[in-house]
């Protein structure tokens, strides 16, 4: 008798890998794009996070494509959605606030969100929401979209210079020894720029104050367009 009995074989003490499904493939997909970026993002390293064959995830999800949609409408479960009834300004000033956190937490999703349409059920949840609020206040049309597309551009536009100057500039001691030169080379030439040397404040570096300040400059100015009140 060659054949070794089922009974005299040592058991196997490790834990059974948890089932797929397309939920634990979205979370290890957010947190490998976290680790990598998009650039350092494919479907073998999402399977060697999952502990899993590759060829398994094309059981849940169609390919890499789908994977970073899926992605992306998770992370906007992150902001959450006004309570209704809200004033206009802070359901956007909300929203606003907490997508630029969320892209701070991701810095992939700017380079995504510029490059996809946000069809997911949680981003058009969100435009909704926003939409909402904007045509609630009065704004009908081009003049609508054009609110819309300026804000959202504000938000983005800001996150992903933030998450590219963390990136390049991480230790705070170096970011404030770089600003301190700026300072001083706008100081020392101060002749030929003097509004910068005046007022560059290159040494501020609250960027949620600056963040917070400039989308409030920017609704100001969507408020002095809305229809009078009749």
């Amino acid at each position: 008798m060659t054949t070794e009995s089922l009974w005299l074989r040592e058991e196997d003490d490790r834990p059974p890998r948890p089932r797929l499904s397309r939920e634990r493939i979205v979370a290890a997909a957010v947190a490998l794009l976290d680790a990598e970026g998009v650039a350092g993002f494919s479907m073998r390293r999402l399977a060697a996070r999952l502990d899993a064959g590759t060829m398994s995830l094309y059981g849940h999800v169609g390919s890499r494509e789908d994977v970073l949609d899926l992605a992306l409408d998770a992370v906007f479960d992150e902001i959450p959605l006004p309570a209704p009834g809200s004033p206009w300004r802070a359901v956007l000033t909300e929203q606003l606030v907490e997508s630029r956190r969320t892209m701070r937490r991701h810095p992939w999703v700017p380079e995504l969100r510029a490059t996809r349409p946000l069809l997911g059920p949680i981003a058009l949840a969100h435009s909704e929401c926003f939409y909402a609020a904007l045509a609630g206040a009065g704004l009908t049309g081009p003049g609508l979209i054009a609110a819309v597309n300026a804000l959202t551009s504000y938000a983005h536009g800001h996150s992903a210079a933030e998450n590219v100057w963390r990136a390049t500039v991480r230790a705070p001691e170096r970011e404030a020894a770089l600003r301190r030169r700026v300072q001083h080379h706008l100081t020392r030439h101060a002749d030929r720029y003097p509004t910068l040397a005046a007022h560059a404040q290159v040494e501020y570096a609250d960027f949620d104050g600056s963040f917070e300040l400039g989308l409030d400059l920017v609704l100001d100015g969507i408020e002095a367009r809305l229809p009078p009140v009749t």
